[in-house]
């Protein structure tokens, strides 16, 4: 552990990832007058394995984050809104409204975009800087690719599987099928204003408007079904219909595995917001609010440590409440309609007429979005 003495940079905050939780983990920050160091072992802009979709309270989210970034509203006043959701299961289908709108952002455009804001509000955005480990207890020293640097807090964004996270996912031996994420960018002609959700033995594939003539066609499938996007599409004559009309856009880009397990949104005083703190099952719609939210609010849970008016202990024990109080049963519930969707045809027949009725639609979409609190 490097002595204080000895280094000049000491951040209030050190936040790992710069995608929407840690961006907006280093926004608020930043705005609450912490010194914020982002760091982010990538560069932008590049694409990223998303369904794009944004909720209506992410909506208000990022318009209190980008709020007097005029390049940051542009984008999301000229967002496609998604006014509904299809789903197709089998041979059955089923539509629910969304009230209020969705939207639709291309996260090349929106990870850019926040890093941006958060270079403007403040924050020492420094990217193409991989962090290898956390040293505690506070004052954390954080040990990157550009050298150490302490921190009395660390914010871990990093994503759902990277070499900071110590949690080890639930389930099955290394030999068994992993479930991967597949994405492209295509060119439909007239594409429906709406978010797709085609069901299938074996995993999902979404399908949603980004703007212009595009649409994002984004799939979570297990690997011994399919491993590119051409099989996944072949794997429901719906969606295999739809594609025959399509131009590629972007070339395909692929992520895996995609692991489950409960959220764990701190341990030894760090925090971890996003993917980080749990990876929520896509078709949910909720990843990127999550994602802002639980960066916001993780912010926001060590304002008190900065200011020396709270110990990091209890810091950490009150944004572990709250993350919870908010995701934990979406977590749960999206769980369970997975598993469902992957049972046997005659369950997965109940499943759809089920969910013909109207009401019945209407309470799968609530049962399985987050708590999104109001934070300012």
């Amino acid at each position: 552990m490097a002595q204080l003495g000895q280094r000049t940079e000491l951040f209030d905050l050190v936040v790992i990832g710069g995608g929407p939780a840690g961006a907006a983990a280093a926004i608020t920050a930043a705005r609450l007058d912490a010194r914020t160091l982002l760091l982010e072992r990538g560069r932008f802009p590049r694409h990223k394995v998303c369904g794009e979709f944004i909720s209506p309270e992410g909506l208000l989210l990022l318009e209190g984050l980008c709020a007097g970034c005029p390049s940051a509203m542009e984008l999301l006043l000229g967002a496609p809104r998604i006014p509904r959701a299809r789903f197709f299961l089998d041979c059955h289908d089923w539509d629910a409204s969304l009230a209020p709108r969705a939207a639709s952002i291309p996260r090349i455009d929106l990870d850019a975009t926040l890093w941006e804001v958060a270079r403007t509000r403040g924050a020492d955005a420094r990217d193409s800087i991989a962090v290898s480990a956390i040293e505690g207890p506070a004052p954390f020293e954080v040990v990157t690719s550009a050298g150490s640097f302490l921190a009395r807090s660390v914010i871990d964004a990093s994503g759902r599987w990277s070499a900071l996270t110590p949690f080890q996912p639930e389930g099955s031996p290394a030999s068994a099928a992993i479930w991967i994420g597949l994405k492209a960018h295509f060119r439909e002609v007239d594409a429906p204003s709406c978010v797709d959700l085609y069901f299938f033995e074996g995993g999902y594939c979404g399908v949603q408007p980004v703007g212009g003539d595009r649409v994002n066609a984004c799939a979570m499938v297990r690997s011994d079904v399919a491993r590119t996007l051409e099989q996944v599409f072949a794997r429901h004559p719906g969606l295999w219909h739809r594609r025959r009309r399509w131009e590629p856009a972007t070339d395909p880009v692929a992520t895996a595995p995609l692991v489950f397990r409960p959220p764990m949104p701190e341990r030894g005083g760090i925090l971890y917001a996003g993917d980080a703190a749990g990876f929520i099952d896509p078709f949910a719609g909720d990843g990127i609010s999550i994602a802002l939210c639980s960066g916001m609010m993780a912010a926001r849970a060590l304002q008190g440590v900065w200011s020396g008016k709270q110990s990091l202990a209890e810091a950490a024990a009150g944004y572990q409440v709250s993350y919870q109080r908010a995701f934990r049963p979406a977590f749960r519930n999206a769980a369970h309609l997975r598993r469902v969707t992957q049972m046997a045809q005659p369950w997965r027949r109940l499943l759809s007429g089920a969910l013909r009725l109207p009401p019945v639609a209407r309470l799968l979409v609530d049962r399985t979005r987050a708590r999104i609190p109001t934070i300012t």
